[in-house]
């Protein structure tokens, strides 16, 4: 199940979000892009930079200078900027942050999923997200009033999403005679369980 925070683009969320990623995953840093929000390098160091402590000069009095964070050599951050005219897109180009541009080359070209730095998938996720959850609908009358039990209902959604619900572009040739396709929900094909949740296994699943 994908990382997310509830709320608004501001800097404190966008920690939190970056932390939550560092927290599931095993310790790999991997390739990030995103718009060009600037609250997410601004996380990106606090979470992944390595500490620089800055020497204190023989004859310099006071305080010592805080340390400073420094990008670490595996961390790569691309962004995708949007230049509009008149309120309307009419371009778009990216940027490398972190790293060298042909390190997230290399790492594209070796992504099984993509070829360029864009932010489709997290719009395509964002879509979903708001299909499985009517508290997200804009100008409806189901939003939530309480963000405790938005965040509740998006876990349950999202659980649901990826665990219960079969996926037709996931579904596998089958070796059995007897049917044609072998149903896959996404946690299936991220190798996180070998079958299919029922709705009650996701309810009573104690999360460690």
């Amino acid at each position: 199940m994908p990382a997310f925070v509830v709320g608004k683009r501001t800097k404190a969320n966008a920690y939190k979000l970056v932390e939550k990623i560092y927290r599931v995953t095993d310790g790999a840093i991997p390739l990030f892009t995103s718009d060009e929000l600037r609250h997410y390098r601004d996380a990106l160091l606090r979470v992944y930079g390595i500490r620089e402590e800055v020497p204190k000069g023989p004859r310099r009095r006071g305080r010592p200078r805080k340390p400073k964070l420094r990008p670490p050599p595996e961390l790569r951050y691309a962004q995708v900027v949007k230049h509009r005219r008149k309120g309307r897109v009419v371009s778009i180009t990216t940027k490398v942050i972190f790293g060298k541009e042909h390190e997230v080359n290399e790492l594209l070209e070796a992504s099984p999923v993509s070829t360029g730095v864009n932010i489709s998938f997290v719009e395509r996720n964002n879509l979903t997200v708001r299909q499985q959850s009517k508290r997200l609908g804009r100008k409806t009358n189901g939003f939530s009033k309480d963000i405790g039990r938005l965040e509740a209902q998006l876990c349950l959604a999202l659980g649901y999403y990826h665990f219960v619900k079969e996926h037709y572009g996931l579904r596998r040739e089958s070796t059995d005679n007897r049917k044609k396709w072998v149903q896959r929900t996404p946690a299936m094909a991220a190798g996180v369980t070998d079958h299919i949740w029922g709705t009650r296994e996701l309810l009573m699943y104690r999360v460690p």
